[in-house]
């Protein structure tokens, strides 16, 4: 099974600016909006002619994950996803490989995907979501 990077989450603490800067300084496609509630987040992609999306990502209310990183280590590249064709197929394979993961199981994504985060201790100190895309 082939992955791909699909794109990088960068955390910000406002979405508006962040998104008007980016617009202002590159040739992007779109910059739509999305809020996930059950994640805490609302996110803003944006699309190059090539290459990976750059989905920035500001929390809504305290308990979010993207919060509690800002609170940390202040705004930067959050996580880089990889797209898969079977989430659940890859995460049994990694399970079996050692990788422990954030959550037990994949939860809703943005864009009606599924998604779920391997633990940085795995690699290096990366945060790694693996995504399905909704079919």
């Amino acid at each position: 099974m082939k992955e791909k990077i699909h794109h990088i989450g960068i955390a910000v603490k406002d979405l508006k600016k962040s998104l008007q800067q980016w617009k202002k300084s590159f040739s992007i496609k779109s910059g739509e909006m999305e809020v996930i509630r059950e994640r805490g987040v609302k996110i803003a992609t944006l699309h190059f002619d090539t290459g990976p999306v750059i989905e920035l990502i500001e929390a809504i209310g305290g308990d979010s994950p993207i919060q509690k990183f800002l609170e940390k280590k202040g705004e930067g590249v959050h996580h880089f996803c990889l797209k898969t064709e079977d989430l659940d197929q890859k995460v049994k394979e990694l399970k079996k490989k050692g990788m422990r993961f954030v959550q037990e199981n994949p939860v809703a994504g943005a864009g009606g995907s599924r998604i779920i985060f391997i633990h940085p201790d795995n690699l290096n100190g990366v945060l790694i979501e693996l995504k399905e895309e909704k079919t």
